[in-house]
């Protein structure tokens, strides 16, 4: 059983920059793929970001490509989201999800389904 915990968030203008993080407990870190979603008010949770195990492979959502950056640290059990050149349309809670059962970074990993854990969420506010 794999604990997540999001830290991070907060309100920051338009244009600005926040870096999440997502500590990993009760589990060996490096086995799960890592990935971030968002939810706004009002609508589903989204995919934004993930990474394979070892970190050698990203992928993106087309809607935050060449402004969040997701990196991971194994041996600190811990990954993280840089977001810059923020909009206020990433306002939305932020969450971490762990994969264990994909063997890349594959197509799926944007799909809620795939994550065995997930985290409680961190609030991300965006003012104009």
């Amino acid at each position: 059983q794999v604990q997540l915990v999001e830290s991070g968030g907060g309100l920051v203008q338009a244009g600005g920059s926040l870096r999440l993080s997502c500590a990993a407990s009760g589990g060996t870190f490096r086995i799960y793929n890592m990935g971030w979603f968002r939810q706004a008010p009002g609508k589903e949770r989204e995919f934004v970001a993930a990474i394979s195990r070892n970190g050698d492979s990203t992928r993106y959502a087309d809607s935050v490509k060449g402004r969040f950056t997701i990196s991971r640290d194994n041996a600190k059990n811990t990954v993280y989201l840089q977001m810059d050149s923020l909009e206020q349309d990433d306002t939305a809670v932020y969450y971490c999800g762990a994969d264990y059962h994909l063997s890349e970074l594959e197509p799926r990993i944007t799909a809620q389904y795939v994550y065995d854990y997930w985290g409680q969420g961190t609030q991300v506010t965006v003012s104009s």
